[in-house]
């Protein structure tokens, strides 16, 4: 039987608190950057404003949320983490999420547009989610259940979509709080339930290689991706404030 002797995958509750802590951060601060996208004046503008925003939305809110996730799944064998395959992961996170960005900001609203742009978003997070599970390195094989694997991505799918529409139609500090809450939510039910569709068999190999690993390494991200957020949700706030008293 193949899933005879599957590995039990526990959650650190805490690890799991500060995934979706991060994830919200990550959303609130995504949100608040986004806002400079319709505002910019010339492409040089836009296009700044973009990868800031997308690299808070793919950064932040989805891989930092990810990987820190991942960490707080305890198994019965040491795991640890390819560093080319986790950063390949980083990348596809945020540029997915800067393309999601570019091609709903582009010209006219339109909601073809915005479908198509989270659709591109959608499934380039679910590549990302499963290029970092493919980054673990542990004597186990990884077994996915192909519906499941489906429902993480139409959840990611549509919680791109949202997050889109979110971020150019909302105004208020309450109202992207509120939604941020909620991103942190699907993001977090996209991750867990690309969990859900993986089983980890032991395969009883002895050679191993060795990546990132650590018990705190999931509490350095979370510390290092909150820093970073604050900067940049810092930063957007004081220069909203700029352009506001330029307008009076």
């Amino acid at each position: 039987m193949l899933h005879e002797h599957a590995i039990q995958c526990l959650h650190d509750p805490i690890l799991m608190l500060l995934s979706y802590v991060v994830s919200v951060l990550g959303s609130f601060t995504a949100l608040q950057l986004a806002i400079a996208i319709p505002a910019a004046r010339g492409a040089r503008q836009r296009w700044t404003a973009i990868a800031w925003a997308g690299a808070a939305m793919g950064g932040g809110a989805i891989w930092a949320m990810h990987f820190i996730a991942m960490i707080a799944c305890w198994m019965d064998l040491q795991v640890s983490y390819d560093l080319g395959i986790t950063a390949a992961s980083a990348v596809i996170g945020i540029v997915s999420c800067m393309a999601g960005l570019a091609i709903a900001s582009a010209g006219v609203f339109r909601w073809g547009k915005l479908l198509l742009a989270g659709a591109f978003m959608g499934l380039g997070v679910t590549g990302m989610h499963y290029t970092g599970m493919a980054a673990m390195l542990m004597a186990a094989d990884t077994h996915y259940d192909p519906v499941l694997v489906a429902e993480s991505a139409a959840i990611a799918v549509v919680a791109s979509i949202i997050a889109l529409w979110l971020a150019f139609h909302l105004r208020g500090a309450w109202q992207m709080l509120g939604s941020a809450l909620v991103m942190g939510v699907a993001v977090c039910g996209m991750h867990y339930t690309g969990m859900q569709a993986a089983t980890f068999v032991h395969n009883r190999r002895q050679d191993v290689e060795t990546g990132l690993s650590g018990g705190n390494l999931g509490v350095g991200i979370f510390v290092v991706t909150t820093v970073l957020l604050a900067v940049m949700l810092s930063t957007s706030l004081v220069r909203q404030r700029q352009r506001s008293l330029v307008q009076i």
